[in-house]
């Protein structure tokens, strides 16, 4: 962290940068002059920026500013900043539909209220659900009480690693309420599985 040359590839390859005031290197020299007010302000608003697709890692001096936003969520998250609940609100109901369903959006889900950091092409697809619908899979399904059939052990399995890893816990400094569905959820399958909680 402490070469980057600032030659801007990373922000060059990167797709974020293209359509918000965002910068990769931006982030990266912030965290190695320790600059802890600039930090704080990227914490709160640029983190979520990132498309988190890791174009950015085509670095010279293999620095990973995608990584480095990866930890900068993670302190977000654990410390519930008012922003991280702004931007994420629209993922609890991918959240849910992954714990209860093992699978993650279906065309349904996608509606620009839910998800305005998406852009405008999300009002395109929640216009034409129906093409949608018909372009799909037919085994996918589309509903978001329905999916593909995810196989019992899979699903306890990762309840286990949201448990586990603290992901569930997350989740509470977020969204108390759904928090409160998942453990429920989770709790009553790991207990059927027989897998560890801890």
């Amino acid at each position: 962290m402490y070469g980057c040359y600032e030659c801007g590839i990373c922000v060059a390859a990167c797709p974020s940068a293209r359509f918000y005031d965002f910068s990769p290197r931006k982030i990266a020299q912030t965290l190695a002059r320790e600059d802890v007010e600039l930090f704080y302000e990227q914490l709160n608003d640029d983190v979520w920026n990132c498309s988190q697709c890791f174009s950015c890692n085509r670095c010279p001096r293999q620095n990973s500013p995608g990584g480095l936003i990866t930890i900068m969520r993670e302190v977000a998250v654990k410390n519930g900043l008012r922003t991280t609940k702004e931007a994420l609100a629209g993922y609890t109901r991918i959240i849910y539909k992954i714990m209860t369903t093992g699978t993650q959006v279906s065309p349904d889900m996608l509606q620009e209220d839910a998800f305005p950091d998406w852009g405008p092409q999300v009002k395109a697809v929640s216009q034409n659900l129906d093409v949608w619908r018909r372009a799909l899979p037919p085994e996918t399904l589309h509903t978001t009480g329905l999916s593909w059939q995810v196989e019992e052990r899979t699903m306890h399995e990762l309840y286990a690693i949201w448990k586990m890893t603290g992901t569930l816990d997350m989740i509470g400094e977020l969204d108390e309420g759904l928090h409160d569905i998942m453990e429920e959820i989770m709790d009553d399958a790991l207990e059927e599985s027989g897998l560890p909680t801890e």
